[in-house]
């Protein structure tokens, strides 16, 4: 909460300076972020109810069932592919792994996931692609995958 109420001052003190030094400028600026927002606000809602319903469905024990310990290579592209749909706010993602991990989940399939969850984005995929391209968005996804992938089998690798 601090954290955030230093970032709100600084903003505020530099906004305070832009538009001492350059009142046009400062009005033009705001006045594209906003439009910028309204755009990405469709976008943003859709994505805020996957994320409810994502949470409400994909519950720690039933992730747990799908990719145990005992799961191997089918528990690894079961948690690559949940973690690259399910769209999981980011400060969740590190208590979920505890907990499957608790529950029973193996590492290699907790590392795929939390990675996936992290860094993969099928969900925002439409909202990546209008933002920064087509290409762009499906290389970056892509490596992503592959990294994630690379990164469980090390993992499966050092502790298995």
């Amino acid at each position: 909460m601090i954290n955030g109420a230093i970032l709100y001052a600084m903003a505020i003190i530099l906004l305070s300076i832009s538009f001492i030094k350059d009142r046009n400028k400062t009005r033009d600026s705001l006045l594209k972020s906003w439009k910028s927002f309204r755009n990405i606000i469709p976008d943003m809602l859709s994505i805020m109810l996957f994320v409810g319903l994502s949470l409400s469905i994909l519950t720690p024990s039933l992730i747990s069932s799908i990719i145990g310990e005992k799961s191997g290579l089918t528990g690894i592209v079961y948690s690559a592919l949940i973690g690259s749909i399910a769209l999981v706010p980011s400060f969740v993602v590190f208590p979920l792994g505890h907990t499957l991990v608790q529950n029973g989940a193996g590492l290699p399939q907790v590392a795929v996931l939390m990675s996936t969850l992290m860094s993969v984005g099928i969900t925002t995929l439409p909202m990546e692609q209008k933002i920064f391209g087509r290409s762009f968005a499906y290389s970056r996804n892509v490596s992503a995958v592959v990294m994630s992938l690379i990164f469980s089998y090390i993992i499966w690798v050092v502790m298995g």
